[in-house]
């Protein structure tokens, strides 16, 4: 009979943590999903049909800036949740899939901005990436969810006190209502109306940021108790995620030998993920039925909400003060 080595002590919290249900009603759920689609309506007002086009003529920044989004940050990912599997449950591990599963964050052309990156890019990856989330998040989830779960569960078969099945199909159809949706009619709308686009894209980003922070505070604030037992541990957790996403980006510019602008670019819209869809999806019942235990995932995209903002603001005010390498900006 195999000996399962006794788990390091700050784990009983965690596991703890794992068996609370968390605090989220159906109208809660709702106003989450509203306040979401609009968020990516916003987003969507900013896109025009001439970035994808861009993207065609001028490709190399924006495929690196793809494939490090949805392809090397969902599998580095999953090597961390290896790594660290000593110091994570099931649950907190899917939680960091999920968050790297997801498009970039609708602060991303901001914060790229302040930085001195190429905004022309960040929004093209912004288009490109929100586009493609209908298809990747499910699909990436799917995949390196499913393997995360077959990993621990052969580690330690008392971890998984539930077997975890992953509905994809649910999640595409979520995501696709979620994103596709606001996002061909923000593209409608700027394309057909853009004077009247220009009058309200402004109030309506900055009240989308907003509604983007309220939807982490609502998480917080409803399951705040539950928060205060993992804050000092998943601070750190989501520290070594998000810079393991920031520095990856940029290092695949550095690879690619894209130009220092593009490079920060990469970087940001890797680091800056749209946490807020990761949590609608993880209180959709549809998805992930109520029974499981499921506390792990929903503390890490919150936290990741608030911590991806501070992290890229703090990184935007070091490159926008101090600038090296070529400053010459270019996505060919």
């Amino acid at each position: 009979m195999p000996i399962i080595p006794p788990k390091p002590y700050h784990m009983d919290a965690l596991y703890a943590l794992d068996e609370i249900r968390l605090n989220f009603s159906a109208s809660n759920l709702h106003t989450l999903n509203v306040a979401i689609a609009f968020v990516m309506f916003g987003v969507a007002l900013q896109i025009k049909l001439d970035h994808f086009k861009k993207l065609i003529l001028n490709p190399k920044s924006a495929i690196l800036g793809v494939f490090s989004q949805f392809l090397l940050l969902p599998f580095l990912t999953f090597l961390l949740t290896l790594l660290l599997h000593d110091y994570l449950t099931p649950t907190m591990a899917l939680g960091m899939i999920l968050v790297s599963a997801c498009p970039g964050g609708n602060i991303s052309n901001f914060i790229s901005s302040l930085a001195k990156g190429n905004v022309a890019l960040s929004v093209s990856l912004t288009a490109i990436a929100t586009l493609g989330a209908i298809f990747f998040t499910p699909i990436n989830f799917a995949f390196w969810g499913g393997l995360t779960v077959n990993f621990y569960a052969a580690a330690d078969p008392t971890m998984l006190v539930r077997p975890l099945e992953i509905d994809a199909y649910q999640m595409f159809q979520t995501v696709l209502i979620i994103l596709g949706i606001p996002l061909i009619l923000g593209i409608a709308i700027n394309t057909k109306f853009p004077k009247f686009t220009h009058k309200i894209v402004k109030p309506i980003k900055q009240l989308s940021i907003v509604l983007f922070a309220a939807i982490v505070v609502i998480a917080l604030v409803k399951n705040f108790e539950y928060f205060k037992i993992a804050i000092g541990y998943i601070f750190l957790i989501v520290l070594l995620h998000n810079a393991l996403a920031l520095g990856s980006g940029y290092f695949l510019g550095f690879i690619g030998r894209r130009p220092v602008n593009d490079r920060k670019t990469i970087a940001i819209e890797t680091g800056i993920q749209n946490s807020g869809l990761a949590l609608v999806l993880i209180f959709n019942p549809k998805i992930f039925p109520p029974e499981l235990e499921l506390g792990g995932m929903a503390v890490i995209a919150a936290w990741w909400g608030i911590w991806h903002i501070i992290a890229g603001l703090l990184l935007a005010g070091y490159w926008s003060k101090f600038s090296f390498g070529s400053p010459k900006t270019a996505t060919t």
